[in-house]
């Protein structure tokens, strides 16, 4: 199988658009890797709300989170160059479009309070809540573009320009401080 069998449906969005075939690969490389590491953080969190208690202890539940939070906010930190370059190049002559990239859904609105309390895990259950709210929501508007891919429905190039920069907006800043906090 090919590197290009194995892209996510997304990225042949983002390869469409692109104006130089590198920021496009470089994009698409971290922003996979934000998606993987998104998915494993709200996917531990996930399994302790339904009572897996894995790992075992408080302190091994502890030290996961934390390299989980660790993991997502490392690649955040690398997608930041490749998104504002790509940003930049689609920018021009593109007009503003709707963002693909979608508003919290009421799935998403968890009290992760009780979840960590039970859990024996010690970390701010604000922070919890905010990063897997915007990392849940980064999952949802990737599937949601691929989706589009999938059925071959066009993406206008100022709606991805409207919602890679809603992206940069919620992650970049916020959503990573939460994460290295988590982290800590």
């Amino acid at each position: 199988m090919s590197a290009i069998d194995t892209r996510p449906e997304w990225a042949g969005v983002i390869t469409e658009h692109a104006v130089e075939d590198v920021t496009a690969r470089k994009l698409i490389g971290q922003l996979f890797a934000v998606e993987i590491a998104s998915l494993a953080f709200c996917r531990l969190l996930e399994r302790w709300a339904r009572g897996d208690a894995d790992p075992s202890t408080p302190g091994r539940r502890q030290a996961a989170l934390r390299r989980a939070a660790d993991r997502v906010e490392t690649a955040l930190a690398g997608l930041e160059r490749p998104l504002g370059r790509y940003l930049l190049e689609l920018e021009a002559g593109s007009a503003e479009g709707r963002s693909w990239f979608g508003e919290p859904s009421r799935a998403e609105l968890v009290d992760w309070e009780p979840v960590l309390e039970r859990a024996g895990v010690k970390v701010a259950a604000h922070r919890v809540a905010a990063a897997y709210l915007e990392l849940a929501v980064l999952v949802r508007a990737l599937e949601g573009l691929s989706s589009q891919a999938r059925w071959q429905t066009p993406v206008e190039r100022g709606s991805l320009w409207a919602g890679l920069f809603d992206l940069r907006e919620n992650l970049l800043g916020r959503a990573q401080d939460d994460l290295r906090a988590i982290a800590a």
